[in-house]
């Protein structure tokens, strides 16, 4: 049987792997903010969450992430 500190442990282990499996940026390499689109033809994301990825902290890339994806459906 698994105690709660095993759990808590198995739990950070796959936490750990499934963000390990996520690209670090959506970035496809078709970037079409560079000529003037509001949304990027290659990843969808604004201009501003183009510029402004490398300042973002974890939840606002979580956010586009989320936005991103629900998008796609």
């Amino acid at each position: 049987m698994t105690d709660s500190a095993d759990l808590s442990e198995l739990e950070r282990s796959n936490e750990i792997s499934s963000s390990s499996l996520a690209p670090e940026s959506p970035c496809v390499g078709r970037c079409s903010t560079t000529y003037g689109d509001d949304i990027c033809k290659g990843c969808g994301r604004t201009f501003l969450e183009v510029v402004n990825w490398i300042i973002f902290d974890d939840d606002e890339k979580s956010a586009v992430w989320a936005r991103l994806k629900n998008d796609e459906q």
